[in-house]
């Protein structure tokens, strides 16, 4: 099954270790990163697709961060 995720943080590193993490774990990024400033909370926010090719078949109860 191929699995998608979306990975969001607020602008700092903490983001980028989210992304490295997923990486290190199998995920692939698709597509290019996002950037965007966050009116209600003050903030810049990325975000980033990642895809995984994984065995089994797909159910919503996947918890896709633990794959």
């Amino acid at each position: 099954m191929k699995l998608y995720r979306f990975l969001t943080a607020d602008d700092t590193s903490a983001f980028c270790h989210k992304v490295t993490e997923a990486l290190n774990k199998g995920w692939v990024l698709h597509g290019s990163p996002t950037y965007g400033f966050d009116a209600a909370n003050g903030v810049m926010r990325c975000g980033q697709a990642v895809v995984k090719d994984a065995p089994g078949t797909y159910s919503p109860d996947i918890k896709l961060g633990e794959q």
